[in-house]
């Protein structure tokens, strides 16, 4: 029993840090997206005003 503790710790450890790069990664994304929009007004502003 007492040596499940730390391979039951180790495990965690793995998935907090797995967790906490699809976070990042979603928050990549999101800031990926927004500024794509942000090019996509700019051009189609371009071309309406051209």
């Amino acid at each position: 029993m007492n040596l499940l503790k730390p391979i039951f710790a180790a495990a965690l450890l793995f998935a907090l840090a797995g967790c906490a790069n699809t976070i990042r990664g979603v928050g990549q994304d999101a800031t990926n997206t927004i500024n794509a929009t942000s090019e996509a007004v700019e051009e189609t502003t371009e071309a309406i005003v051209d």
